[in-house]
């Protein structure tokens, strides 16, 4: 039987679901007068430059700052460094995390969660990340966020969303973990829970019908769930099989959370197309990374945040705050040795772990590991873009590509924390963020 290649089917459907999304373009005849712009394939500075920004798309880019031919709204970038937009490939736009996440849980409706990720989604877009991998909400509520955005009913980033992700009963992502018995029920596929093949197939066609992007898998244990352990493999190898070979089938890709690495093993070697978070990753996996194309998303600033509030009395359930302990500090040795050997690495955050608005606070933990700030921000531009087979039109400024357009003071190839202060946002051609003096 011909099997199909999940990364061309996932990038065709994601050009249908833009053609049909997109809604109106949001203005023409813009010009981006920039101090400097980043390309962020050859990883150089190229000097002040024009961007002709024409029905959300980029249509030229002119050496220096030339007179306008015509009436144009002239975007004066003049003292800032111009790049593209920002591409986070593990976010969580539904939710923070605090103390009272766990009573969250109990007392927020539909209504309270959809309106919590808008925020979030504002947050975000105004830091300067313009397109987003969704990776787990409640409700589904980020399906509807990003169809609200497409339409432009409210501000935020171009959101590939998993709505909810998919796991073993007692696993990382089965909603009622800890719950009183008489309350916790039977969840099934609908509620993102399955055991055996059947199941889930079963829950990959709901996500299907619920209208999401890509199907996210918890192929090990994690450590926000209040369960014993956050490691052990808790899919099947037939399981994997069923959720990966439907996904393909109908243009999805599969994320897989993984920490331990029994279960992320199996995940790659099932096909899976992204680890996230890969703590125990050791040299067998990234072999066979290597050798399958799977990409990695570290998540350190997720690590990073859990581990420096895991003495934090109260912050965490005592199940939890062991898990953090232990496991998050891990994070950026196992991507420091990733990138040695040559895995693929797009950039991810986990944020709503940590706060929204923070997810440039990653670019530091990379070059802290040893990765340069030009590949720390090809990973959150060309890779992200690869991630999700729209590198065609997202993750460069280039003629012809959708205007996804960021502007920082100063040169973040020699202080990469300059990406923690965007001055200028621009998504689809449309400004979220403009400097005192435009």
């Amino acid at each position: 039987m011909r099997r199909n290649k999940p990364c061309q089917l996932f990038s065709m459907a994601t050009l249908i679901i833009t053609s049909v999304l997109a809604g109106p373009s949001f203005g023409s005849g813009q010009w981006l007068r920039c101090g400097d712009v980043l390309d962020v394939d050859s990883g150089e500075l190229l000097g002040a430059h024009t961007i002709v920004v024409e029905d959300g798309r980029i249509a030229a880019l002119n050496a220096g700052f030339p007179d306008a031919t015509a009436a144009v709204e002239d975007i004066d970038l003049r003292d800032l460094t111009c790049l593209p937009g920002l591409m986070d490939m593990h976010t969580h736009l539904s939710s923070e995390y605090s103390p009272q996440s766990q009573i969250n849980r109990f007392t927020q409706n539909e209504a309270d969660v959809a309106l919590v990720a808008a925020k979030h989604a504002k947050t975000t877009i105004e830091a300067g990340f313009t397109t987003v991998r969704n990776l787990g909400d409640s409700f589904n509520v980020t399906v509807a966020l990003r169809d609200a955005i497409n339409q432009g009913l409210i501000p935020g980033p171009r959101i590939y969303t998993a709505a909810k992700s998919i796991a073993t009963t007692g696993g990382h992502a089965d909603p009622t973990n800890s719950w009183r018995r008489d309350i916790m029920g039977e969840p099934g596929p609908r509620d993102g829970v399955i055991n055996g093949p059947y199941e889930a197939r079963e829950a990959v066609r709901q996500r299907y019908k619920d209208g999401a992007d890509v199907i996210k898998i918890t192929a090990t244990g994690g450590v926000l769930s209040v369960a014993r352990s956050g490691q052990n493999p808790q899919f099947r190898a037939d399981e994997l099989a069923a959720i990966i070979e439907l996904a393909n089938d109908y243009g999805m890709h599969v994320a897989a959370h993984a920490h331990g690495g029994e279960g992320m093993y199996r995940a790659v070697d099932a096909g899976v197309h992204t680890v996230e978070h890969g703590t125990y990753m050791d040299d067998e996996i990234m072999a066979l990374m290597i050798e399958r194309g799977t990409w990695y998303v570290p998540t350190i600033l997720a690590g990073d945040f859990v581990g420096r509030r895991a003495d934090i009395e109260g912050f965490f359930p005592p199940l939890v705050a062991a898990k953090a302990a232990a496991i998050g500090p891990l994070i950026q040795d196992t991507f420091a040795r990733a990138y040695r050997a040559g895995v693929k690495i797009a950039f991810g955050t986990d944020s709503g772990v940590s706060p929204h608005g923070e997810n440039a606070k990653e670019f530091s933990l990379m070059v802290d590991a040893g990765m340069p700030p030009a590949e720390a921000i090809r990973s959150a531009t060309i890779s992200g873009a690869e991630v999700l087979g729209v590198e065609d039109e997202l993750g460069q400024l280039k003629a012809g590509f959708i205007a996804d357009v960021i502007a920082v003071p100063g040169n973040p190839l020699a202080d990469v924390t300059v990406l923690e202060s965007v001055s200028f946002v621009m998504r689809d051609g449309q400004v979220f963020r403009a400097p005192h003096n435009h």
